[in-house]
Parts: structure tokens; C-alpha cells; sequence
């Protein structure tokens, strides 16, 4: 329970965020977090991930014969979605720099992933802040799934959030800004950009993708979901910059946010 009297810090942010939301957006994220069973090759284990999570990784748009980078890769859910869209045609560079975390990478791709598509996935270990100088212009297809906040587990490992504090989530957000910069240069022209998270946080979220916007105006512009795309799934929600689903919807999914982008060709 929020402490009227002496709400944390962590409260009074996301109340004075989300207002009257956010009692009922806390007790969601509190709940245990919706889980899809998910099998991307026949006859493999599947893989159990969040229904919103999934949509992350379907709105990029991959298809067979791509080029395709999954900027953050680790633990794999998104890039067994991503790899599943190539088709035997294509390749994708799943990089992640946490060595424990690339190691978790390669397990979820043997026990999920038939040996003839493990020929087009190549793990990298690079600093995802640097990728793009070294491989710029060279993908079709960039998914970057940042690292952020996660305050869903965050609430579960210490529900009052007693030392939680908004530089943190500001500190992110730097981080943040300088790895989708980063996606941005390895993407080429008129290639597609997804830039998710599962923060909550719109510092973290429609801050950093309108801070790009505004300084690379230039070479980005926003890729809207269609009509189309929005009806197919459930909880979507516009902000101002891309869309969320929380888990204070029907089924519970996310938190998700996401964005879609489009270099310019200059």
C-alpha cells in the first residue's frame, strides 16, 4: 500500500506522471506479469515472454534476406522473434556486451533455434554506445530494447522503493539517447529503427526519442503503427512520440514502450 501520509519518492514521481493512473497502474505491476508461450521453429522449445514484448519485436517489420541488428540482445526473446521473420534468407547480428548475459544468449538460441538457422545469427560482444562506428549503415533492420528502469522489478524487489530517486531514471535516459544515436548510424538509409523499453518512465521513453528527433532531424523521422497494425493488438496506447501497453489492461501484458523510425535517406 501507497503511505498517504509519506509517500516514497518513487510515488510521488509516477503519481504526479500518471495522476489518478497510477494507483491502479502500481497494483498492475505488482501482479505477476503475463506470460506467452511462444514456439518460433517447429519441434523446438518454446520460449515464454510477454505478449508485449513479442509485439516489440514484430512492429520492426523483418523480412527474409534483411540485415537485421538486435543492438541489446540478451536474454533472446526478441531475437528468436527477429530470426523466425528471416526465414532462412537473411542474417542477424545479436550483440550484447555483458559476457554472462551473452553467454545466456547463445544457451536460449541452441535449445530454441534448429542448427541451419543458427548459421545466420552471428553474437557480437561490442559496447552497444560504439556499434554503430563501427558498422555504420550496414543493417536494413535495428531493434534497440535499452536498458532502463524496469520498475515493475524494481517494485518487486523493494515495494516501498525506499532509495529510489529520478536521477536515476535520468541518468538512463543519457544512456539511453547515446545508444539509439549509436542504432541510428548502423541503420542505412530508408532502413526501419525499434526503440522499446519496459520502463514506464516517459524520461525514458518519449523524452529520448524526441531528443532524437529534435537533433537528428535530419536524417530520422517517425514511422507510425497503421490502422491495421494498431487493430491487431490489444492495450495499444498513442503517447507522443510512440506507443505503450501497460499491465493495467485487460490481460496484463507489458509494460512495453516502443517507437518506430525511419532513417531519412540524405
Amino acid at each position: 500500500m501507497i503511505s498517504e501520509d509519506s509517500p516514497s519518492a518513487f510515488d510521488s514521481h509516477f503519481q504526479s506522471v500518471y495522476g489518478d493512473r497510477w494507483i491502479p497502474l502500481r497494483q498492475a505491476l505488482l501482479r505477476e506479469e503475463s506470460k506467452n508461450h511462444r514456439s518460433c521453429f517447429e519441434g523446438y522449445a518454446e520460449y515464454v515472454m510477454d505478449r508485449a514484448s513479442i509485439v516489440a519485436a514484430e512492429v520492426l517489420g523483418v523480412c527474409p534476406g534483411d540485415e537485421v541488428l538486435d543492438l541489446c540482445a540478451a536474454p533472446g526473446g526478441k531475437t528468436l522473434i527477429l530470426l523466425e521473420a528471416l526465414k532462412r534468407s537473411g542474417q542477424l547480428t545479436a550483440n550484447e556486451l555483458s559476457r554472462d548475459r551473452r553467454i545466456r544468449l547463445q544457451k536460449v538460441i541452441e535449445d530454441h533455434v534448429p542448427l541451419a538457422h543458427r548459421e545466420q545469427v552471428r553474437i557480437t560482444g561490442f559496447d552497444g554506445n560504439q556499434f554503430g562506428l563501427k558498422k555504420a549503415g550496414a543493417y536494413d533492420r535495428v531493434l534497440l530494447d535499452a536498458p532502463c528502469s524496469s520498475e515493475r522489478h524494481l517494485l518487486h524487489e523493494d515495494p516501498l522503493m525506499r532509495d529510489w530517486k529520478e536521477s536515476r531514471t535520468r541518468q538512463l535516459a543519457m544512456r539511453q539517447y547515446s545508444l539509439l544515436c549509436s542504432a541510428l548510424l548502423a541503420l542505412r538509409p530508408e532502413g526501419v529503427l525499434v526503440y522499446a523499453t519496459c520502463s514506464i518512465s516517459p524520461l525514458e521513453n518519449d523524452g529520448v526519442v524526441e531528443r532524437l528527433l529534435t537533433r537528428k532531424k535530419e536524417s530520422v523521422m517517425m514511422m507510425p503503427l497503421s490502422d491495421d497494425e494498431i487493430a491487431r493488438i490489444p492495450g495499444v496506447e498513442k503517447t507522443s512520440a510512440g506507443y505503450r501497453i501497460f499491465p493495467d489492461g485487460d490481460d496484463g501484458a507489458g509494460p512495453i514502450f516502443f517507437a518506430r523510425l525511419k532513417k531519412i535517406r540524405s
